[in-house]
């Protein structure tokens, strides 16, 4: 498939206006294909020649001003449109489609527990080419008119209001002038719980088998949509853009949500059949906000080329955590932003991939490369910067710029030079040049303190700083309670520049039992603490009062680990001193997850690995018997989730699952039922006629992945060579079942057992991408790679793939991270 140039898109951009898109598809005609037509109405400035995207299992047709065009002239996904001349015109595409089982155009599901089909379209980046034919760029607004035959007794949604014609035949609503990538269809037999709001018909969406949980949820996820939606309308001067707002859970689908105008998609994990802690229902809340606020910011303003993505995402995120508090109950997102999402965004930082939050347009040539900076700097680094954005600027003038940048660029397209001359129009303050210094560099600054003790002047406070950016920073002291030493009492909460212009900063008083800098998190930097801190920090860490403060200390813990300034094991020393007294659950969940996914599974050896084991489930069972009163729920889930990812015997938890409940409570649902029965697999503990039982009892797609994923971990060679065919000799898992696959497939434990696939992935891999495309390679690259293989051979093996092989770009970045991650793991372990 060829790629689009950023040459080639302001070729065209230069040549052509695209005015409308009349799109008839229809899903009646068999589970492999679809029919697709569409009427394109433009406009080319000059004579001259340009081309169509598409990728048709068939192109029947296709029609130029009534003029006849060869189908056969179609180069892969190009058909070239030659000899234009200067005026109107009209193109006409008839073509037969493919149905996706990768979540790539128009995606298909069965679901196998009342065997109804469901589709939707997932279009991002370059994926409505698979759907219907296009001018398929950014900057080439149009408005989309489509109607969709279905078979009777389904539903269809899209970016407007849809009306059932009759006969299976629906309408939806022409768009405003949108992107190519925002189209969106839904069809099935949806259950749907429809309301109105502020004028505007609202609705949430789920498969019928969803339905239950759904219905359970639905005035939770309203309420948050109904304060959102309010909540950007105080923020925003620019009225919500579109005619309704529907919310659709859909199945296997690949990011966490979609930004489709008038019908965002989400994955239905967000419909909890299972008991959720409220953290997780808050990340539901959170990925809502997110979503709506591209309304504005990524949907009425789009991108003029894929190098500005972070004007989209970081937006986006930025503004989910701020609404999200500032309008619901879940007042608290910024710590689980600091002890989660940051830390995605450092990690992304620091690999050689890396690259500015808004990157070099030069450093985005074409569409495949861009797929890359969908990662944790686009998302969290940005969203941290746009919030050190508004330490910095203030928010009034900060708002005040948005809505400038709405005025000015509404239903149209910006870069990011458009963005900052909002902004700058708004302050007196150097925008631009904050913009240098913030958005157009990578890197993570580092900020270490030295602190001189009180004299008659009071204690100083010299940073030293690692990085060139300049920061806005409060520094927390706290003193040792004097009747409890055991208690941390605030002092003094201040701000400082960084770098500090004129030498240390004194402050009144002896110094500090403890000193925080970047106490609140309102910058983007990793931060050391002094070594009196640190020792203060290991006694009381639980007693500092605001949990915002306690994430900046575990992330600081965090970071001194993954840098070989920290043991591994005096980090999980900390864990078990404190998490059983940690009130926060987003600190609670941040914390055991490190330990569990980084130091037990890869920064400690084999030999060391049982005693960090031991550990986490001494501290699951120390949070388990803290919760036995019932007014913890969410911390007591966390606790049996973790014991059972921990255990190393299979007894405990093989009672828990034939009483189907833990002592105590909560009794089993299926997801702790699945999550027992894979780590009993992991310990052969269960057959394959357990797994099968269990499906039997849970026949739904999620218990369809639960199986495939314990299949897979099954220590035995004839299940790990089925699982490994499945993978990578078969093309028919759909994205979920071959990722299920992959999580169970490589395991600390099993490591001998394994051994001989590490090399096999680095062939097999490759080949499987070029078969299957960039989105089940992201998933091999992420999933199937032989994480628990830190060793330097497999090192060696992956150096080699990257130095040897013409690889996919999806799958060339995940094993550049992924091996980066590798050596750090070893560094860790060597030190």
């Amino acid at each position: 498939m060829s790629v689009l140039t950023r040459d080639e898109a302001q070729t065209r951009a230069q040549l052509i206006d695209v005015h409308r898109y009349t799109v008839a598809l229809d899903l009646t005609t068999g589970d492999e294909t679809f029919e697709s037509r569409a009427a394109i109405q433009f406009t080319a400035r000059a004579a001259g020649d340009t081309f169509v995207e598409l990728k048709p299992a068939l192109l029947r047709s296709v029609t130029l001003d009534g003029q006849s065009l060869d189908p056969h002239t179609l180069d892969q996904n190009r058909l070239a449109l030659t000899g234009l001349t200067e005026g109107e015109h009209e193109l006409r595409v008839d073509a037969t489609m493919r149905y996706s089982r990768t979540g790539e155009g128009m995606h298909r599901f069965t679901d196998p527990t009342d065997g109804e089909t469901y589709v939707y379209t997932q279009m991002f980046l370059e994926d409505v080419q698979r759907v219907f034919a296009v001018f398929d760029q950014p900057d080439l607004k149009a408005v989309f008119a489509l109607s969709v035959t279905a078979p009777e007794g389904w539903t269809v949604l899209g970016n407007g209001i849809a009306t059932d014609e009759g006969d299976g035949h629906w309408s939806i609503a022409p768009t405003p002038p949108i992107s190519t990538y925002l189209v969106a269809v839904a069809a099935g037999p949806w259950h749907s719980v429809r309301t109105e709001h502020a004028g505007l018909p609202f609705g949430i969406h789920c498969r019928r088998s969803l339905a239950p949980h759904l219905d359970a949820d639905a005035d939770e996820i309203l309420t948050i949509t109904r304060a959102c939606y309010d909540r950007y309308h105080e923020k925003f001067k620019e009225p919500y853009p579109f005619d309704s707002y529907d919310q659709a859970f859909v199945p296997e689908f690949n990011a966490g949500a979609m930004e489709n105008p008038g019908l965002v998609t989400f994955r239905d994990e967000f419909v909890y059949r299972s008991a959720v802690t409220d953290t997780e229902r808050q990340t539901r809340a959170m990925v809502i906000a997110h979503e709506m606020a591209h309304m504005w910011f990524g949907d009425l303003v789009t991108l003029t080329w894929w190098d500005d993505i972070w004007l989209n995402e970081s937006f986006a995120e930025y503004m989910g955590y701020q609404t999200l508090t500032e309008a619901t109950r879940h007042t608290d997102t910024w710590v689980a932003f600091g002890i989660d999402r940051k830390s995605w965004g450092y990690d992304a930082d620091q690999r050689p991939s890396t690259h500015p939050v808004a990157p070099d347009p030069d450093a985005v040539p074409d569409t495949a490369s861009a797929m890359l900076n969908f990662d944790g700097i686009s998302y969290a680094k940005g969203a941290s910067a746009l919030r050190q954005l508004v330490a910095w600027l203030g928010e009034k003038d900060f708002l005040a710029g948005i809505n400038t940048h709405f005025a000015r660029h509404k239903f149209g397209n910006a870069t990011l030079a458009d963005f900052i001359d909002s902004l700058a129009a708004s302050t007196d303050r150097d925008v631009h040049r904050w913009a240098e210094q913030w958005l157009r560099t990578s890197g993570v600054d580092t900020l270490t303190p030295t602190i001189g003790n009180g004299s008659e002047a009071g204690w100083t406070l010299d940073i030293a700083q690692r990085g060139n950016r300049p920061h806005r920073i409060a520094v927390g002291a706290y003193d040792r309670d004097l009747v409890d030493p055991g208690q941390l009492t605030p002092r003094d909460r201040f701000e400082i520049d960084i770098p500090q212009q004129d030498g240390p900063t004194v402050r009144p008083g002896r110094r500090p039992d403890l000193v925080v800098l970047n106490d609140g998190d309102l910058t983007y930097a990793k931060v050391r603490l002094d070594e009196r801190s640190w020792a203060t920090a290991l006694d009381s860490l639980s007693a500092i009062p605001d949990p915002l403060t306690r994430a900046v200390v575990w992330n600081a813990a965090r970071d001194m680990v993954r840098d070989g300034e920290l043991a591994p094991t005096a980090y999980l020393d900390a864990a078990r001193t404190h998490l059983p007294r940690e009130s926060d659950l987003a600190v609670v969940q941040g914390v055991l997850a490190f330990a569990a996914t980084q130091i037990a599974d890869r920064y400690l050896g084999p030999d060391d690995r049982p005693a960090a084991l031991a550990t986490l489930t001494s501290i699951c069972r120390a949070l388990i018997r803290r919760t036995e009163d019932g007014n913890a729920p969410g911390l007591r889930l966390t606790a049996v989730r973790h014991f059972i990812s921990a255990a190393t015997q299979p007894d405990g938890i093989q009672d828990w699952l034939n009483s189907d409940s833990v002592p105590g409570g909560p009794e089993l649902d299926p997801e702790l039922r699945w999550r027992i029965l894979y780590r009993l697999a992991v310990l052969g503990a269960v057959d394959d006629d357990a797994i099968a039982a269990e499906l039997t009892r849970d026949p739904s797609a999620t218990g369809r992945e639960g199986a495939a994923r314990c299949r897979a971990a099954l220590p035995d060679g004839d299940a790990k060579a089925a699982a490994w065919d499945r993978m990578f000799r078969t093309d028919d898992l759909s994205n979920y079942l071959f990722t299920a696959t992959a999580q169970g497939f490589w395991q600390p434990e099993q490591a001998d057992l394994v051994r001989r696939y590490v090399p096999r992935f680095y062939t097999d891999a490759v080949e499987l991408a070029d078969r299957r495309g960039p989105a089940i390679a992201e998933c091999a690259g992420r999933y199937a790679f032989p994480i628990h293989a830190a060793d330097e051979e497999s090192l060696r093996l992956g150096e080699e793939c990257l130095s040897a092989a013409d690889l996919l770009p999806a799958l060339r970045r995940k094993l550049v991270d992924q091996l980066d991650d590798l050596r750090r793991a070893l560094r860790v372990r060597e030190g």
